[in-house]
This record gives structure tokens, C-alpha cells and sequence, in this order.
């Protein structure tokens, strides 16, 4: 089956987003900042849509972009992930809360920022599972100092109960953690010692609110335990990275993610 369009989707009038300065100071102290607003009702109620035909069984969405980050790939799906989105549903990136998220990486990245694409990952209810601890950076070219940062972006209230996001403030200073494969079918991480991982902070938004974290904040959702699927859309960014002075492995990485 194919992902349907939705051609109404376009930016609208006044709806811009822009962080405050103090917003801008205090993600760079903290790594992570939440807002309660990306985008307007509206335009949420039709990204659902979207979203959700991208997620039914017949979606025409290719295999290696399809991905289960926690559970068995052979059994239901608890932590079920579609990278590259907006290669299905272009129409994505047409949108008042893409446009708005552009605008707030050129305010923390600057303007020689750049897209890292979109992925989407949803929370079966009841049974959707947590996404464990870990750092964004984990996942990439350990020779280069990333400099990153994703924007998540619920298409629902986002709760304790269904898996909101969670920080560490401060952990974006420090280097990347060990990580190990959540289990040997997964293509998610998870931080080696999660139990070591200090004081969180949660972050509960209203349906289109957002938060925004730099790739080394450790981070966390919790499961889905509502009635109630957990829709969550992400937008990458990143300025140029920098070649590292000192070398690093990330032996945890699958050899396919070189590619």
C-alpha cells in the first residue's frame, strides 16, 4: 500500500518559532531544551495521518528503512522505527514545524547547519517498549567530533505513561559512554552501565511541542503502558563535523552502519 499525500500541508501565516535567547543559553548549559509548541493543532491533526499510514503493514516503505530498535524482529514489534520518513510522505518537509525546526538549528548550529533526515518511531500501546539510555553519537563516525542535535516532536500528549522524553542535564560535555547492542537482532543502543546514569529530567509536552537535545545528552523514553499508540517525529541537524585530535573506537557499532 502506498503512503497517501496530504496536499494541504504547507507552511501557514504566523505560526513561527524562535527560541529566546535565554532558550538558546540554556540549551548550550544543559544539552536538552523542551517548548511547547512547533506547530499548530491543525497541522498536527494532519502529520497523524501521515504518520500513521506510514506505520500500516502494507506501507510501501523499504526494508532497511524499517526497523525494530529493541525487540525480535521476527515477533510483534515493540520499538518499531522508520528512517527517512520524508522519502515516503515528502510533503514532510513542507511543513510549519519543519520550517520552524530549521530555524531553531541555525539558532544553536548556526547557519552553515545542515538536515541529517527525519526518522519515526512509535510505541505500540500497552506494549511499546522503553528506549533505553544512550547518546545519539554512539551511532556515528567515532574519528569525528559530532556537532548535532534532534528535535522530537510528539503527535499526542506526551506522558510518563507513554514514554516522554528524559535527560541527564549536563552529560552533553562528556564524552561518549560505552554502548552494547540492546540485544543481538536490535538496531538500538543502550549505555553499558544505565544503572550509573544520574538524576533525570522529564519532559512531559502537549501534541506538537517539542524537545531539542545535542547528540552526546543522554536520553531516555520510558514504555507505553496507555491504550493509546505513542507517535513521536525526529529532526536532525547538524553543522560540518571536525576531525578528533585523539583517536576513539565504537566497537559496539554494526558493521553495516559504516556503509
Amino acid at each position: 500500500m502506498a503512503v497517501p499525500t496530504v496536499p494541504s500541508l504547507a507552511p501557514g501565516d504566523g505560526f513561527a518559532v524562535r527560541l529566546t535567547d535565554a532558550e538558546v543559553t540554556g540549551f548550550h548549559e544543559q544539552g536538552f531544551l523542551s517548548i511547547d509548541r512547533l506547530t499548530s493543532e491543525a497541522e498536527i491533526a494532519e502529520l497523524r495521518d501521515i504518520y500513521d499510514a506510514l506505520f500500516e503493514p502494507g506501507a510501501a516503505i523499504g526494508k532497511d528503512d524499517r526497523l525494530e530498535l529493541a525487540g525480535n524482529p521476527d515477533e510483534a514489534p515493540v520499538l518499531p522505527q522508520i528512517v527517512n520518513p520524508d522519502h515516503y510522505a515528502p510533503e514532510l518537509l513542507q511543513t510549519v514545524a519543519y520550517q520552524n525546526a530549521q530555524t531553531i538549528a541555525r539558532q544553536i548550529l548556526g547557519e552553515d547547519m545542515s538536515p541529517m533526515g527525519m526518522h519515526a518511531i512509535r510505541k505500540p500501546p500497552r506494549d511499546g517498549g522503553a528506549t533505553p539510555w544512550h547518546q545519539d553519537e554512539a551511532y556515528w563516525d567515532p574519528a569525528m567530533d559530532h556537532h548535532a542535535i534532534s528535535i522530537w516532536m510528539p503527535l499526542q500528549p506526551a506522558t510518563i505513561e507513554n514514554g516522554c522524553m528524559q535527560f541527564v542535564p549536563g552529560t552533553h560535555t562528556s564524552e561518549v559512554q560505552e554502548h552494547r547492542l540492546i540485544n543481538p537482532d536490535s538496531h538500538g543502543l543502550v549505555v553499558t552501565h544505565p544503572e550509573s546514569v544520574g538524576p533525570a529530567v522529564a519532559c512531559p509536552l502537549p501534541p506538537g511541542g517539542a524537545t531539542i537535545h545535542a547528540s552526546r545528552t543522554l536520553h531516555y523514553a520510558g514504555p507505553n503502558t496507555t491504550d493509546q499508540p505513542r507517535r513521536a517525529l525526529i529532526m536532525a541537524f547538524a553543522a560540518p563535523p571536525t576531525r578528533r585530535a585523539t583517536a576513539r573506537s565504537f566497537p559496539w557499532q554494526r558493521p553495516e552502519w559504516a556503509s
